[in-house]
Order: structure tokens, then sequence, then C-alpha cells
């Protein structure tokens, strides 16, 4: 018995209406990206491993997929190092030199210094390409998804992060989707790791606030007892669950991070942009989230989350400055921010809200009817002609049943059917059936063509 073909899990296949609608989401956010001026570029599904591990902390770098070797990737390996977890990470790397792309923030780093003399900073890029982790899979969370990434990399004025802002705007508010976007910095995070006398455990105190959401205070508190003191913990206890409005959170930072020279450089890169934010009048609120870490080690001042408010999903766009990571690749003072649109996550939370519009799943405006050999010989011209004007339409291929066809015309949600037969021929007109409502009209080839424009 042949075996029954599966796919890996948190992988999927898409079909043709899924594709259309995936398709409708890229569309829109690429032309939004367009519209601010950003540039395409691509980069390779893999990367050298040097280029990835120790980009994205220690629970990233668990996450890549790696690539074996081609050939005999064993020959000459001494297999006894793989004696414990620390020697068989080393085995990984002996026989793997290559790993699936994480992310699309480090490759575009690498590209940047592999490129810098071609291009000309500041320099605005957008990517949509898959990337891959090997997470464990659940809702909203996919081994390979695609990402959406919008950056601009060689400046480091703040208006940046605010045409980033209005940049999620304009793409939720285009899907019909109702977002709040948190916002933090992390050097405000520096500075209270400063303040409770662990500023060398930064990263770790980020890990673990990260993870509010997801696990609760106490599992946090927790996490944090294997790091730092109690009374470290305890005087960041106000700090997570402070409330209040964004001047009155302010207020309260500068009185605690009086003494941190980072923390006040964050607070007041924070009042510059709420201030450009509200100049901008976003649709969506935006709300200082000092409970924001954004886990990757890369970032280093503003960060970004976007939640839906209508439907229960984690973030559905995330992002921050990243200060020098191209000095990683020997490029250093390349300052830039970005953000990455989740798009496998956007279109779980569309098809929940059942926001996709019609049109997003029509991939031919109109079906013509095969009747024989003579009604095709006078309709291919026709086809030819109205393809010209980026007119999509199709001739069902066999002469079969005419309910038949009309019902494949229902099926791939074809809004009109055109009829010629032999008065049509003779009359050299079209008899135009609307799929929807069943009414019938009479119509000259050119008013078709301006018909089927309008739509």
């Amino acid at each position: 018995m042949a075996q029954k073909p599966s796919i890996p899990k948190g992988t999927r296949d898409f079909a043709p209406q899924e594709m259309m609608r995936r398709n409708y989401i890229f569309e829109t956010i690429k032309r939004v990206f367009e519209h601010y001026a950003y540039k395409p570029i691509e980069t390779p599904a893999m990367e050298n491993l040097s280029t990835l591990l120790g980009k994205y902390g220690e629970e990233g770098d668990k996450l890549l997929f790696k690539i074996l070797n081609s050939g005999d990737f064993l020959n000459g390996v001494n297999l006894d190092i793989c004696e414990d977890d620390d020697k068989s990470k080393r085995l990984s790397t002996i026989i793997c030199e290559k790993g699936l792309r994480y992310d699309l923030t480090v490759p575009f780093a690498r590209f940047v210094v592999q490129h810098q003399n071609e291009l000309t900073f500041p320099f605005k890029r957008y990517q949509i390409q898959p990337v891959w982790r090997a997470d464990r899979p659940q809702k909203g969370r996919y081994r390979e998804f695609f990402q959406c990434d919008v950056d601009v990399i060689g400046s480091t004025s703040l208006l940046n992060e605010a045409e980033l802002l209005n940049i999620i705007d304009d793409v939720y508010k285009k899907l019909n989707i109702r977002v709040v976007t948190k916002i933090n910095n992390r050097k405000i995070l520096a500075g209270i790791a400063e303040t409770i006398g662990f500023p060398d455990k930064i990263i770790d105190i980020t890990i673990a606030i990260d993870k509010l959401d997801k696990i609760g205070l106490e599992k946090v508190n927790e996490e944090l007892s294997t790091k730092i003191s109690a009374e470290a913990i305890a005087k960041l206890q106000p700090i997570l669950l402070m409330k209040g409005d964004f001047l009155e959170k302010v207020e309260t930072l500068k009185t605690t991070l009086t003494h941190s020279e980072i923390g006040l450089k964050g607070i007041s890169e924070m009042v510059e942009l709420f201030d450009y934010i509200s100049d901008l009048k976003l649709y969506m609120p935006c709300e200082l989230d000092l409970t924001l870490a954004r886990g990757l080690n890369y970032y280093t001042g503003a960060i970004f989350e976007v939640k839906t408010l209508d439907v229960a999903m984690g973030s559905v766009c995330g992002g921050g400055r990243y200060d020098d990571l191209t000095g990683i690749f020997g490029l250093k003072n390349m300052s830039g921010v970005g953000v990455s649109f989740g798009a496998d996550r956007i279109y779980d939370v569309m098809n929940e809200l059942n926001v996709f519009p019609e049109h997003s799943i029509v991939s031919s405006q109109i079906l013509f009817v095969n009747f024989g050999h003579a009604e095709t010989r006078f309709i291919l011209p026709l086809l030819k002609r109205l393809r010209e004007k980026n007119i999509a339409c199709e001739l069902y291929p066999d002469a079969v049943k005419m309910q038949k066809q009309f019902n494949y015309a229902n099926d791939n949600h074809i809004p009109y059917v055109a009829i010629i037969g032999e008065d049509e021929i003779k009359t050299s007109s079209i008899t135009v059936k609307t799929m929807q409502s069943g009414q019938q009209q009479k119509m000259s080839v050119e008013h078709l063509i301006d018909f089927l424009a309008q739509k």
C-alpha cells in the first residue's frame, strides 16, 4: 500500500482561494510600503550559520533549522564529542554550515554590509519572504511563515520610528483590522536594570519580562529569581504594574530613573516619539507599555508590538531600533529601525473577522460559455481583446451542458458569464448573465469592455 502523503508539522498547503486572499494581504502591504518610498530586496532562504548564530539570543539559536552539509558530512568527525548537550551543539556546527533564515532583519544587516558601496544611505527597504523557526506549532505560530519587513538604515532620527508607526496605521486601516500598538524603549529597560542594581542582567530581565503576557507575573518573578536578587525583584514590581496615562508614566519614570543616564535618554526619546504620534493623528491607539521587552538581543532603542483588538492572537507586527546590528559583520555605527508584519497571523485574524473583500477571491471577471467549434472561433479574438484591456477572462474548455459551466462560474466566484450562440454571432452581440442576480442583458463588444473595466 502506498504511503499516505503528508507535510511537516507547522507547515501548510494553500489552496487557490487561500492564495488569492494571501496575495491580497501581500499586495496591500506592498503598496503601502511603496507609497513611503521603500524599495524591495530579496535574500536567500539559507544563510551561513555564522551569519545567524548568536544574533537572536540563546533561545533563538535553539529554534534555528540547520542544514546538513552535502556529501559525507560525518567524514573526519569525532562522534565522541556528543557525550553531553554542549558537545552536541558543537557537533551540529561541524556538520551543518548553513541554516534556514530565522527572520529577515539579520540577513538584511548582512546584505547592507556586503552591498554598502552600492547603496545610498539612509537606505529604505522592504522584503516579503518566508522564514523558518523550529518552534512548537500552535494557533498563530508556525514553523514556516511569511514576514513582511520594512526597515530604514543609516539614520538615527526618530522621524523614522514615526514613519513606521504611520505605515502600521495605514496597513491595518486598509486591511480593516482594529489594532493597538504598544511602545517601549530598550534604553528605559536598561535604566531599570541599572536602577535595581543588575545592569549586567539586562538580557535576562528583558527575556523574562517579555513573557509576562504569556505566563503571568508570578511565573515571570519565578524566572527572575534565578537571575537577580529578591530585593531587585521587589524594586521591579511597581514598574511592571505601573498604571496611568503616558504623561503620568513618564513622570514616575523620571523620578525612578533619575540617576540612570541611559534610562533618562530612553525617556527623552519616548517623549519625542509621542510628540510625533500626536502630530500624526493616527487611527490606531498607541500606548507606552513598560512590560514590552521584545526578546531579540539586537534591539537598542524604541520597540513596538501590534495587537488586534477583536481577536485573541499574539502580536501581528513588531520591531524596533537596532543601533549596531551591522557592526557584527564589520560595519560600525550604522543604526537602523524596522518592523515586521506577520502575514500568516494577519490572514488568520481576517479569516476569523470575515473582513476579506469579495473581490479578493475573484480570479476571472467573466466566463465565456463553450457551445462548440464555431462559437469558440468567434470567442478567441474577444478573449485577446479583453486581456489586452487587463480584464481577466476565460473560455470553458469543453462544450458540455450549460448548467455545468454555470456551476463552474459559481464555484470559482466568477461574477459574469458571457453567452454567445448563433444569434449573437449573427448580430455581433454578447448576452451577459450576472451570476448573483441571474439577470441577463445583451451588449456589444465595446459595451462589454467598458462594462467590465468599470467593475
